[in-house]
């Protein structure tokens, strides 16, 4: 992510400033990041997972919302879009508007080389300041390998990794299960066991 200018922005600014261009962008207490387009395997794996989700949900309590949707994040003064989030029971809207939500309980990101640091640092940082958060699971999208934290009690997480297309994800705080060979369906890996592949592997 780049800072788009060199001044500080107003929550109200920066949403008035969302509305008039055709790009997302990531607000993080003043600052204004220009978000990079997705590749078609972030596209792929979000989707696999979204699908899932909405067809287990389709007769549960539970909402499942992509990234079109904004997160805004209080006590960091954060307004960002996961890839996928979970909501339990009804959505609490931001100020009444229904592209901003304030209580994911799943949240879900695909990690590039450029986001994966930020990704598990700083913002899984900021998530765990809302209260309603209580799991996440972030997936690679060049080899199989996916970090999975769920929350124990208060302050305190448990994690998992999986690294075979046999495995299978149980999700914690919901009722949901995916292997992994679902959620890589049709993507195009670059890496085996952290090593880049060559053309014609």
């Amino acid at each position: 992510m780049q800072v788009t200018q060199q001044r500080y922005y107003s929550p109200e600014e920066y949403l008035a400033l969302e509305e008039a261009v055709d790009y997302k962008s990531e607000y993080i207490d003043g600052e204004i990041f220009h978000m990079a387009g997705g590749s078609t395997n972030h596209n792929r794996i979000a989707g696999n997972f979204y699908a899932d989700l909405n067809f287990a949900f389709k007769k549960l309590d539970y909402e499942v919302f992509m990234s079109d949707v904004r997160l805004w994040i209080p006590k960091r003064r954060i307004y960002t879009y996961p890839d996928v989030m979970i909501v339990a029971g009804e959505p609490n809207y931001y100020n009444d508007r229904t592209d901003m939500i304030t209580n994911p309980q799943v949240i879900i990101e695909v990690l590039s080389k450029s986001t994966k640091g930020y990704d598990s640092g700083e913002k899984f940082q900021a998530y765990r300041t809302i209260p309603s958060f209580a799991e996440y699971l972030l997936i690679d999208q060049n080899r199989i390998y996916v970090e999975h934290f769920y929350k124990t009690n208060n302050k305190r997480w448990s994690f998992g990794e999986y690294d075979e297309s046999d495995e299978v994800i149980a999700l914690s705080s919901v009722s949901f299960q995916i292997s992994l060979a679902d959620i890589y369906n049709k993507v195009k890996l670059t890496e085996v066991d952290g090593q880049e592949l060559q053309e014609g592997d």
